[in-house]
């Protein structure tokens, strides 16, 4: 193949289709619609899950339990593994520990838990600890700051009603 035959064969403006225009167009009589069923009328849409008169997919397969769709995700972070990635005196917080790839999934809150040590003063400015996380940092000789992850409704009106 050479370079100047790369668009050959590609129609950009092809003429549209004459159908129901007797025997010999190919597209005469039922105009390229076959004989008779659903898909010859005129008017015919089959709905997405439609499959072909048998139960759908989505009835035949059971569902159990509930799903909260409002749950709040937490992912836990162990001490031992902060430790081994940050060096004295640094911030740990949710984007760092992005950064760090201590993260890699997708959640709402981040938790520091207290399984391993801490040799090293961190500051945390975290959205949950675990007690022993708690004991451990200050131990260490670091510090620990809890924000909100979220604001609750609430929250949210006495922002607006200070503004």
């Amino acid at each position: 193949m050479n370079l100047e035959e790369i668009n050959n064969g590609i129609v950009t403006n092809r003429p549209r289709k004459r159908i129901g225009r007797g025997i010999g167009s190919k597209t005469g009589k039922t105009a390229g619609r076959g004989h008779n069923g659903h898909k010859s009328r005129s008017g015919y849409s089959r709905k997405p899950m439609f499959n072909g008169g048998d139960l759908p997919l989505v009835r035949r397969i059971p569902k159990r339990g509930f799903h909260n769709k409002f749950a709040v995700t937490v992912f836990g972070v162990n001490l031992s593994s902060i430790d081994a990635v940050y060096s004295a005196g640094e911030e740990v917080n949710p984007t760092t520990l992005r950064e760090k790839g201590l993260v890699k999934v997708r959640c709402d809150e981040i938790k520091i838990l207290g399984d391993g040590e801490l040799t090293k003063g961190l500051k945390f400015v975290v959205t949950r600890a675990s007690e022993t996380a708690k004991e451990k940092i200050a131990a260490a000789g670091g510090s620990l700051e809890i924000f909100a992850a979220k604001r609750t409704p609430e929250e949210r009106v006495a922002d607006l009603k200070k503004q």
